[in-house]
């Protein structure tokens, strides 16, 4: 969020306000401890803007033809940034990362954490209970694996 434009439609608290609701429509959830709720929240962010990037990506294909209301409360029209692919690069990096949780599932949530929840590596650690120094270096390996599957 730190990188896009300024006055673009999607602004950090459109992105948490929309987190809350949607979390708030899970309904009853039990929740387990800081970490789970973290982790739910990181992904929940994570869902909203690969929507939203798929959302870009259909309606520069021709698929602003009319369609069904999709029931979100951020008006997506004018992301990403004009003079780059971002929706393009969301979608991917939402498919690699798919791949990894497959391969290292805790990897996939520090990626998840740090890059769509915004935490720090203090914050993700204690969320998933490991020291800072796991973190990092589940960081550093699963953006190397990420850069790698992306470049393909």
């Amino acid at each position: 969020m730190r990188q896009e434009r300024v006055g673009h439609a999607l602004q950090t608290t459109a992105l948490v306000h929309e987190a809350y609701l949607r979390l708030a429509a899970i309904g009853d959830l039990e929740w387990q401890d800081r970490g789970h709720f973290f982790a739910v929240c990181a992904q929940i962010m994570r869902r909203i803007l690969v929507d939203a990037a798929r959302a870009q990506a259909t309606a520069k294909r021709g698929g602003h033809v009319e369609q069904p209301a999709r029931g979100t409360a951020i008006d997506f029209d004018d992301f990403p940034a004009p003079d780059t692919d971002p929706p393009a690069e969301v979608c991917a990096l939402d498919d690699a990362l798919t791949s990894l949780a497959r391969l290292d599932p805790r990897r996939a949530r520090v990626i998840e954490m740090r890059f769509f929840a915004g935490l720090s590596v203090e914050q993700t650690a204690e969320a998933l209970a490991v020291s800072p120094q796991t973190v990092m270096r589940d960081w550093r390996l699963a953006r190397a694996w990420l850069t790698r599957e992306l470049r393909r």
